[in-house]
């Protein structure tokens, strides 16, 4: 497998998910600018959405959101238990928070990056709000389903590491700060941030 991907960005949550589950896998960073990768590929081609993340399969499929992209990771490697088996409730729990993220906590960000000093505090309390929510789930747990880290948790850890680039400071939350520390503090975590500066 490949994982096409641009530092500092979302591509960062399923380069997680593949070092957690100890799956072999190949790296090809994307210039954000020319859409080529570093190995020479022509990333529109391969994926006309234009962003990243795509996880270029061995049979030459290629899976391009997020979300089904961690879960087809964390099903590879079932005994990791980065994702509940398939037709559970606790499987559909996993899709909540994966679709809550994706949809409100990764989105939330996006008109952050591009506001002005009149359009940035509406913003910022939009996504202040959303973070009082993860911050009062997260009491009591590990992480977003309890004590089991899920690909869940490396999908809200990356969208998390965006907060000092919009202004925001993770300690007002002390459940999710200790929640981002913990997490962060995984060798798979620690693997893939030093992979993505190098």
């Amino acid at each position: 497998m490949k994982l096409f991907y641009v530092p500092g960005v979302c591509s960062l949550s399923p380069h997680i998910a593949l070092r957690e589950a100890g799956l072999k896998f190949e790296l090809d960073q994307v210039d954000r600018k020319t859409k080529i990768s570093n190995a020479g590929v022509d990333y529109l081609a391969l994926n006309p959405k234009g962003y990243v993340p795509a996880l270029q399969l061995d049979d030459g499929n290629v899976l391009t959101e997020g979300a089904a992209m961690v879960q087809y990771i964390a099903d590879l490697a079932p005994e990791k238990k980065l994702a509940p088996a398939s037709g559970t409730l606790e499987r559909y729990r996993l899709n909540e928070w994966l679709i809550y993220i994706a949809t409100e906590i990764h989105k939330g960000f996006s008109p952050l990056f591009s506001a002005t000093d009149e359009t940035r505090p509406p913003l910022l309390a939009r996504q202040a709000g959303k973070f009082e929510f993860l911050n009062s789930k997260l009491a009591g747990k590990q992480y977003l389903m309890g004590d089991q880290f899920t690909v869940a948790d490396g999908y809200l850890y990356t969208v998390l590491t965006w907060m000092p680039r919009v202004g925001m400071d993770l300690a007002k939350w002390p459940n999710l700060k200790a929640f981002f520390d913990r997490v962060e503090a995984r060798p798979a975590v620690q693997a893939a941030l030093a992979a993505e500066k190098s």
